[in-house]
């Protein structure tokens, strides 16, 4: 089954229309609202250089699930 899903406004505009491959791997920048500054911190913090390794980084997957866990809670 083909998925459709447009992610333009959570994008910098140089990479709407990129592939998913492409995405992952474009530099953190490449997210809206991160600028070059930002991402220098996570890569100095973190090692994190690309959208894929921000998405994989244990600690942001980690917080991820605290947040949608908390949504849950009753």
């Amino acid at each position: 089954m083909a998925i459709s899903v447009n992610l333009d406004k959570a994008l910098d505009k140089a990479y709407e229309g990129k592939s998913l491959e492409e995405i992952l791997e474009a530099p953190v920048a490449a997210l809206a609202g991160v600028t070059d500054a930002d991402a220098e911190h996570l890569a100095a913090a973190f090692g994190i250089k690309t959208v894929r390794d921000l998405g994989s980084n244990k600690h942001f997957a980690t917080a991820g699930v605290l947040v949608a866990l908390s949504n849950r809670a009753g």
